[in-house]
């Protein structure tokens, strides 16, 4: 190589370094000086039309990475964007909450962000808004407070907006209209809508559950939720995450109690299982259904019950938080997702989406990732 033909390789070669979270691009500027290339985003342009088939044969990661994460997060909710053009709670809902938590991995594209900001004008601004959206309107708000709440720390306008709005959408009995289409546990009764309202309400920036709007409806809730008790551990598990910061919801014994049930049903790999909280909800599994699997851990029973043990006060360095943490960086696929198997019916196994959120939270819970999932 001659002295020109050397120049312009150390004017821009560029270096591929891996590493166990992520690969770097580093740009070789004159002979020592490197510049970081940062990985592109994923973007609603380069995602597929199709939803991606979520099964359990995929192979496990060879090592934990958050860039892999991000990615699939990324792809599952922009896909559904993309495809079904609505906002819903085992996808693009629980990306909001967690893909903050990702940001110095690879930078999101801002577009999941920015449809849950259009949705409230674009989706009703022809036809008015009544109980019917019920669900949606509390998908948008969690979506939005939580996302606020990672970013800023502050709630948005459109993020104010979005609280308001769900108020519009409850009905007298404090309930919402909810779906019941066997994806259990997120979209099967009014319960868990219910809960996460409260959850939603609660941990909103700004003082907002002090709103003259946010007294009422809290009230409201209260009394749906008192007339209509928890079926099962999964319902109790909402209710103490909730009652922390709402009162009247749970008591300081009834939610030791459920964080005690929560723990116990740890299983030996570290992990839990998200059948395993639904074993006493009676009726729920019919004759039709196989039984419930409750000895396979999945990463939305081990990323609900690490987030709830930790806002309940248990400390990161807990020996059963860190074997699940273990888990967790253990037992991501080679998608960057973690697997979650419908506990009802298959249901496509969309809750790995939620799962996948919520072991991000978890890992943010606990200090291994930047930032907070609540704010604390």
């Amino acid at each position: 190589m001659d002295e020109q033909g050397r120049s312009a390789f150390h004017q821009a070669e560029t270096y591929r370094i891996m590493s166990p979270k992520r690969p770097l691009f580093f740009l070789l500027i004159g002979s020592f000086n490197f510049v970081v290339a940062e990985p592109k985003p994923v973007t609603l342009a380069t995602v597929p039309d199709e939803l991606v088939k979520i099964s359990d044969d995929e192979p496990l990661a060879e090592a934990f990475s958050e860039e892999a994460a991000a990615r699939y997060l990324d792809q599952a909710s922009l896909t559904w964007q993309k495809k079904k053009k609505c906002v819903t709670c085992h996808t693009n809902m629980a990306y909001m909450m967690a893909r903050p938590a990702l940001g110095e991995a690879v930078q999101d594209s801002g577009e999941v962000r920015e449809f849950f900001e259009n949705y409230r004008t674009d989706r009703w601004k022809d036809k008015p808004l009544n109980e019917g959206q019920g669900f949606w309107t509390i998908v948008l708000a969690t979506g939005l407070t939580f996302n606020d709440l990672q970013d800023t720390g502050e709630l948005s306008d459109k993020g104010r907006a979005a609280l308001d709005l769900m108020w519009k959408t409850q009905r007298e009995d404090g309930g919402w209209r909810w779906p019941d289409c066997d994806y259990a546990p997120m979209e099967i009764d009014e319960h868990y809508g219910v809960t996460l309202a409260a959850l939603t309400v609660g941990i909103a920036p700004g003082n907002y559950a002090e709103s003259a709007q946010a007294k009422k409806g809290v009230e409201k809730l209260k009394t749906f939720l008192k007339n209509d008790p928890p079926k099962s551990l999964h319902h109790r598990a909402m209710l103490a995450w909730s009652s922390i910061r709402i009162e009247g919801i749970a008591t300081e014994a009834e939610r030791k109690k459920t964080l005690e049930e929560l723990l116990a049903l740890q299983l030996p790999d570290g992990g839990w299982s998200t059948a395993g909280f639904l074993t006493d909800w009676q009726d729920l599994v019919t004759e039709d259904d196989p039984p419930l699997k409750t000895e396979i851990s999945d990463g939305y029973g081990t990323g609900l019950v690490i987030v709830i043990a930790r806002e309940l006060g248990v400390p990161a360095d807990d020996p059963r938080l860190r074997k699940g943490t273990s888990w967790i960086k253990s037992h991501q696929r080679e998608s960057g997702k973690w697997f979650t198997r419908s506990p009802v019916v298959f249901a496509e196994n969309l809750i790995s989406n939620t799962g996948s959120a919520y072991v991000i939270l978890a890992l943010q819970a606990c200090g291994e990732l930047p930032g907070s999932p609540l704010g604390k």
